[in-house]
């Protein structure tokens, strides 16, 4: 397969029509390699619109979905981002690339060192990894972004409380079949703004935050 081809229909056809219009963000797609980040068993499929499976049960996001995140971020160098599952790591080299300084956890020890070696072999190393449950906050740090990559039924308001003035948390809320990509941003101390990006349905976190529910 040409990857390089591939690489351009994927930005052609699915991430330009999903609104992704940022060409950094677009440039950003053909330095940081998606295929070196796949599962080996499922590299001829590193550039299709589809989520792709990894170890544990885990998902890789569709590339339109990964460029359109970083395109609602808007990362500066030297910002500080929590990443809440780092999945196969493409996600956290993508944002490390932009110059993000990445904090990302993950539950499965196992996907975390498999994420951490490919990390090194395509050079991104101002990443700090952790193994952990962080679906309902991590750490006592504050950042500027904070990254959900699985879905959570209610966000937790543990991380509103780590972002710094200005930040924003992106999750996807809700429960099936229809889910809300929401960007919660920080306006000033205690109030929050919210934005509703696009519909879609995702795997929850494990241990993902659930709403109280009335029983009879």
């Amino acid at each position: 397969m040409d990857n390089e081809q591939a690489r351009f229909n994927m930005v052609e056809q699915q991430v330009r029509t999903w609104e992704v219009l940022d060409q950094d963000v677009l440039d950003l797609l053909f330095v940081v390699k998606r295929e070196g980040f796949v599962p080996a068993a499922y590299r001829m499929l590193a550039f299709a619109d589809l989520e792709i499976p990894l170890p544990e049960g885990e998902k890789m996001w569709t590339p339109k979905m990964e460029a359109r995140l970083l395109q609602e971020l808007k990362l500066k160098p030297g910002q500080s981002v929590l990443e809440i599952g780092t999945g196969s790591g493409y996600l956290t080299a993508l944002m490390a690339s932009q110059g993000a300084q990445v904090t990302s956890v993950e539950i499965h020890a196992s996907l975390s060192a498999d994420a951490k070696a490919k990390l090194a072999r395509a050079g991104i190393r101002d990443v700090e990894l952790a193994v952990g449950d962080g679906a309902r906050g991590w750490g006592k740090e504050t950042h500027d972004a904070i990254v959900l990559t699985g879905s959570t039924p209610v966000l937790p308001l543990a991380f509103l409380k780590q972002l710094k003035p200005g930040g924003c948390v992106f999750a996807i809320t809700g429960d099936p079949p229809v889910m809300t990509a929401r960007i919660t941003r920080w306006v000033a101390p205690g109030s929050f703004t919210t934005h509703d990006l696009f519909e879609t349905v995702i795997d929850p976190l494990r241990n993902a935050a659930a709403p109280e529910r009335f029983t009879f």
